[in-house]
């Protein structure tokens, strides 16, 4: 009687595992990597022999300003998600709690905005940021990933908007709350799981961005992080610098993993609300 949850559980606990190890095995692979130099890069060890941090040290000293691009990234990623995030609760409150007609046809307006991949609009995507006077400007990029952004967390935050309860609004307008009130102070505590799983969504996007840094960024101390390691594998043109370039992904995806760390009670209440009703 218990052999088969016996096999069930083992049969969870393997495939639970083997999604670990999927998920975890190329960072891993990444920072091992990232500590070899010179020969011991090429050795099919995994764990490296002689550990040095080199390929850290030569990341910042080298010819690519590589913590200019780290901030560059941070400056326009935080930007877009808190551009973004206000412009959104806003939007979703209106599209969430306000009845007009045309409501509809403007959701699924936005829904096919963010159909769109963004090699079809780049080039009037290009004109737009020259005609703005941002054209090789770090926060000039924050213009076209807000607009990208924006679909997408008006659509999320609409359906959080939607489900909250009325008597919340209803009391808050007796109490004569207008509607920037009622957002930011009665609704807003209530959205932060919600805030939190789109904010962080945006700024991964944000800050995993190619195709528009690398079109509308010439001088290199403007470039965000992605465009700069494309910069280190094309430095050198008889080496690629594989050291370097493990170090710099290495580099970037600490500030998403420590995020998600921090957040992580945030982003589960997000994910899950909505799911269980009742």
């Amino acid at each position: 009687m218990n052999q088969r949850p016996l096999l069930g559980s083992v049969a969870l606990y393997a495939a639970a595992a083997l999604v670990v190890c999927i998920s975890v095995g190329p960072f891993l692979y990444m920072v091992l990597t990232s500590l070899k130099t010179g020969a011991a890069l090429f050795d099919p060890a995994i764990w490296p022999k002689q550990a040095t941090t080199a390929n850290y040290t030569a990341l910042f000293e080298g010819a690519q300003p590589f913590g200019r691009h780290l901030l560059n990234s941070v400056i326009v990623a935080t930007v877009t998600v808190g551009g973004a995030m206000v412009l959104a609760v806003t939007a979703s409150y209106a599209l969430g709690r306000i009845r007009f007609k045309g409501k509809g046809l403007l959701m699924l307006t936005l829904l096919g905005v963010s159909m769109f991949p963004q090699v079809a609009v780049l080039s009037g995507m290009f004109e737009l940021i020259q005609a703005l006077g941002l054209f090789n400007r770090t926060l000039g990029l924050v213009v076209p990933y807000t607009i990208f952004t924006l679909p997408f967390t008006v659509w999320i935050l609409t359906t959080f908007m939607r489900d909250l309860p009325g008597e919340l609004e209803e009391a808050a307008i007796m109490d004569g709350c207008s509607p920037l009130r009622i957002i930011f102070q009665v609704f807003l505590p209530l959205l932060w799981p919600a805030l939190v799983s789109t904010g962080l969504l945006a700024f991964i996007g944000a800050w995993n961005e190619f195709l528009f840094a690398l079109t509308f960024i010439v001088e290199d101390d403007q470039r965000t992080v992605p465009v700069g390691i494309s910069m280190i594998a094309g430095a050198t043109a008889y080496e690629i610098p594989w050291g370097s370039i493990m170090a710099a992904s290495v580099i970037v995806t600490l500030p998403l993993l420590g995020l998600v760390l921090v957040f992580q009670k945030k982003i589960v209440s997000g994910l899950t609300a909505g799911a269980v009703k009742g």
